[in-house]
């Protein structure tokens, strides 16, 4: 089966389902993926359980394409989390609290600093050899000091995922994200100088995320540090 990628700066990215591509890919050195968690917030959201100004999508810039309320309905199953986790020594998995993971000392807080319907922080699971770590960061409202698009409902901010991503050691030089949806976190190693290979199986959010990620690598770099060794390329076909 051939899949189309994408391959932008250090940047590989593959339209298809990561049940498929995983297992034709190498090991890369850090997991940072927001999977999804089957809790049917999507479902809530339809249905107008949840007032719209509230809506964890507030400020989307088509919240239409979000009705269908499927985005969130269905967890990753056990062998996919399995697989996932054997693709990197280190890894982060945001929503992982909604899943059987070993324990751990380092769970990642990122603090909505917001309240309303829905959570007032999210947390990551890590199996980082660290203490739990916090992040205050406003996601929505008109206090939000950074405005940022947003282009899918489970999509989490440029700063969280750079600080999600700066907590694995500092020799970390490529990152796989098997549910890339907008591509937050290529743009973070586009910006970042690290290698990434994202798998989304949605074509919108592929395409939103190869422009996302074509635009951070027009950005002027503050600092150009030494290119990362590349993981094997397998050809997917």
């Amino acid at each position: 089966m051939a899949f189309e990628e994408a391959q932008i700066g250090d940047c590989r990215l593959i339209l298809g389902d990561c049940r498929e591509v995983l297992p034709l890919l190498p090991v890369h050195d850090l997991l940072l993926t927001d999977p999804p968690y089957g809790i049917g917030e999507g479902q809530k959201a339809a249905s107008g359980r949840y007032r719209k100004s509230n809506s964890r999508w507030n400020g989307c810039k088509d919240t239409k394409q979000y009705d269908g309320g499927e985005w969130d309905g269905e967890a990753v199953q056990d062998w996919l989390m399995r697989l996932m986790l054997e693709m990197a020594e280190h890894q982060i998995v945001f929503g992982g609290n909604y899943y059987s993971l070993p324990p751990t000392s380092c769970i990642l807080v990122w603090d909505k600093e917001s309240s309303g319907d829905f959570a007032d922080a999210e947390l990551a699971w890590t199996n980082l050899d660290k203490a739990v770590r916090l992040k205050r960061h406003l996601w929505s409202g008109f206090r939000k000091a950074v405005p940022e698009d947003r282009h899918h409902p489970t999509q989490k901010p440029l700063a969280v995922i750079q600080w999600a991503m700066q907590q694995a050691p500092e020799d970390v030089a490529t990152v796989i994200d098997p549910f890339m949806g907008s591509g937050t976190t290529g743009v973070a190693c586009a910006i970042d100088g690290k290698r990434f290979t994202g798998i989304e199986r949605e074509r919108k959010y592929f395409d939103i995320a190869c422009r996302r990620i074509e635009e951070a690598y027009k950005q002027p770099r503050m600092f150009q540090d030494k290119k990362p060794a590349a993981p094997e390329q397998a050809v997917l076909v």
